[in-house]
């Protein structure tokens, strides 16, 4: 199955306030129940483990109203300070308690070493393979520790999954995004010819539950 770019309607929200907010209520499901929350936080957990952290700060980019790191931050409470920064493309998405900043991913508007984490989830499948790259680069800049992403795999069985799902979706933009969202996914070995050249450190692609992927960009010394 062949990477085919498509448009996603909630990119532009391309339909009425209901229509994205039932979108978005359908993105948290997917996030609670489909690995989106347990594949970051397995991320955040092995950047941290590695290097014995208390206390650290993570961006989140593309984020929406930040309901994965939020939970992850609650699930750490008892062992981590985790500080968090959302970023987003559009002020109407960033409605969450935490640090809010509008800005684009390709050129994010913090200085070099800004954070010790830099994350994304359900964003990667989203860029073209120069724009990943370049926000690569960018998340690694102002990185100190590793750039995380979280995706889905591209597969035949994951797009039949997702028509599936339909009588479970809020909204048509859930309808038409989440096959698009499959068609124009990465698979492990892209994602790995697209970003080690970026780094010396070894890229680390782990496959998680229903076609996610977490990977692990560590800075480079």
């Amino acid at each position: 199955m062949r990477r085919r770019p498509s448009t996603e309607l909630l990119d532009s929200d391309a339909g009425s306030q209901r229509e994205v907010a039932g979108s978005l209520r359908d993105l948290q499901m997917f996030n609670r129940w489909f690995g989106g929350v347990q594949t970051t936080e397995r991320l955040v957990r092995r950047a941290l483990d590695k290097n014995s952290m208390r206390n650290a700060s993570l961006l989140e980019v593309a984020a929406g109203a930040g309901f994965v790191p939020a939970k992850i931050r609650k699930h750490l409470s008892a062992k981590v300070d985790l500080e968090i920064t959302l970023l987003d493309r559009a002020r109407t998405h960033l409605n969450g308690s935490a640090r809010a900043v509008v800005g684009d991913a390709l050129s994010l508007p913090f200085a070099d070493r800004s954070f010790d984490l830099v994350s994304c989830n359900l964003f990667a499948h989203h860029l073209a393979p120069k724009e990943l790259r370049q926000f690569a680069r960018e998340a690694l800049r102002v990185c100190r520790v590793a750039f995380l992403i979280n995706d889905v795999v591209r597969d035949p069985l994951h797009l039949v999954l997702t028509y599936a799902g339909f009588p479970l979706y809020r909204s048509r933009i859930t309808r038409n995004d989440a096959p698009a969202s499959v068609r124009q996914a990465y698979t492990p070995p892209e994602l790995r010819e697209l970003l080690q050249p970026l780094t010396a450190v070894p890229v680390q692609i782990t496959r998680y539950y229903l076609y996610r992927m977490g990977i692990i960009v560590w800075k480079q010394a």
